[in-house]
């Protein structure tokens, strides 16, 4: 979740605000780096992890915002401090709403964003237009490419959107560590898709929409190529095969769900960088934790 439009939103009305943002996490944490809340003096849109550890960053704010000052940091150790069974360490960074706050947090988006993992949506049919619906607000970059114009242009805004006459030249150029998702109107088209992709051994994920006679066609179509061993790293169909429910909305929660887990688990490999949940995974690296909580914050 981007903290730009609430603190756009507040700066436009005038409204004295403090940015809480998880600076440090360490251990097992409720929230991960970037999460934050904006914090006024009767309201508080966002979260940094709720319980005892919010209700710390929403006193530290207020009292931020009674006092005149501009920043404090606290350090809590949650288990010591606060009681909260998690047992982590969380560094919490309050500063108080100005013109050089938003500045910076539009450019650390900005960077943030460029690490994004790419996932490509091959289609922008009703299944199509639904996962495009369920990744956007993810750690993804997401691009959808079709054929037809139509489709494409009643996406979600900020969603990539790419008109391609032959959509499979698209694989070729995508980032390592990409995700391929094929759901075409077209099966000849969807396996010339999804062959490309497979070819690419460093996609972390190849997916593709259809039944069990689908993936045997398209694995008797590999083997005949001399590449059947390609079809080992097809997900088909793609969300998992316990929830029997075909409409777009269902398959679309349940692929965004595996191509994050996916994603994931590329990144841990590739050094934990780029995709917040694995980064919270090497997060757990073992430090000392302060004791105390920082200056003006209730133990």
């Amino acid at each position: 979740m981007s903290a730009l439009p609430a603190l756009r939103a507040a700066m436009a009305e005038g409204r004295p605000a403090v940015f809480v943002r998880v600076e440090e996490a360490r251990g097992s944490t409720p929230r991960e780096v970037g999460a934050f809340m904006l914090v006024t003096v009767e309201t508080c849109e966002g979260t940094v992890g709720g319980g005892a550890l919010e209700m710390e960053g929403i006193v530290e704010a207020r009292r931020l915002l009674a006092s005149g000052e501009t920043e404090s940091r606290l350090a809590i150790p949650l288990g010591p401090a606060i009681g909260q069974c998690c047992g982590g360490h969380v560094t919490l960074g309050l500063r108080r709403l100005d013109a050089a706050l938003l500045s910076d947090m539009e450019g650390l988006e900005a960077r943030e964003r460029e690490a994004y993992p790419h996932v490509y949506v091959f289609g922008a049919g009703h299944t199509g237009q639904a996962l495009a619906r369920a990744l956007h607000p993810l750690p993804v970059h997401v691009v959808v490419v079709d054929t037809r114009a139509d489709r494409l242009a009643t996406l979600p805004e900020g969603v990539e959107r790419r008109l391609r006459a032959i959509p499979e030249t698209e694989v070729t150029g995508a980032p390592a560590g990409s995700a391929f998702v094929v759901l075409t109107h077209d099966h000849a088209l969807d396996f010339l898709i999804a062959g490309e992709a497979l070819r690419r051994t460093d996609a972390a994920y190849v997916g593709m929409i259809g039944s069990r006679t689908k993936r045997e066609t398209f694995r008797r179509r590999l083997e005949e190529a001399g590449e059947g061993a390609l079809a080992a790293r097809l997900v088909l169909p793609i969300g998992g095969g316990k929830v029997r429910d075909k409409r777009p909305a269902v398959i679309a929660a349940l692929a965004a769900a595996e191509i994050l887990t996916a994603l994931a688990a590329e990144s841990l490999e590739n050094h934990c960088s780029g995709f917040a949940l694995a980064q919270n995974e090497c997060n757990n690296i073992s430090v000392e934790p302060q004791r105390t909580l920082a200056h003006g914050a209730s133990s």
